[in-house]
């Protein structure tokens, strides 16, 4: 990815958005909301290969695939967190991200339940 294509794109839809917001609002909104998915699926093809790399790596450690699919699954969980919660402050709406917040941290917390439940199971196990 390259981040001057990532931020002149950014840089030229912001300048336009601004000239855009005084005569015609909603295209606008059309115009961040459109450059925020361009910037987004850019940002995806260029970290599956970083995904691959870190798969790789955790398989040579031999760590287990339910630990890796927890590390993936609330990474992936965080991500949407924050564009969804980025969303909602762009339209002004920040008790409602405020409460895709929380989700999210509700959400992490039950994909890594058996993690948790796992670390537990050893604790006891070295005290007992």
């Amino acid at each position: 990815m390259d981040m001057l294509t990532v931020t002149g794109l950014a840089v030229i839809a912001v300048a336009f958005s601004i000239i855009f917001k005084k005569t015609n609002p909603e295209y606008s909104l059309m115009l961040s909301l459109i450059t925020g998915i361009i910037i987004i699926s850019m940002i995806i093809v260029c970290a599956v290969p970083l995904f691959e790399k870190i798969q790789q790596m955790l398989n040579a450690t031999g760590t287990q695939a339910e630990y890796v699919s927890i590390l993936f699954k609330c990474l992936g969980i965080c991500f949407l967190t924050q564009i969804a919660c980025d969303g909602c402050r762009d339209l002004g709406e920040s008790a409602i991200a405020s409460k895709v917040e929380t989700a999210g941290k509700i959400a992490v917390l039950m994909v890594s339940l058996p993690l948790f439940e796992r670390i537990l199971d050893i604790a006891g196990s070295l005290i007992g």
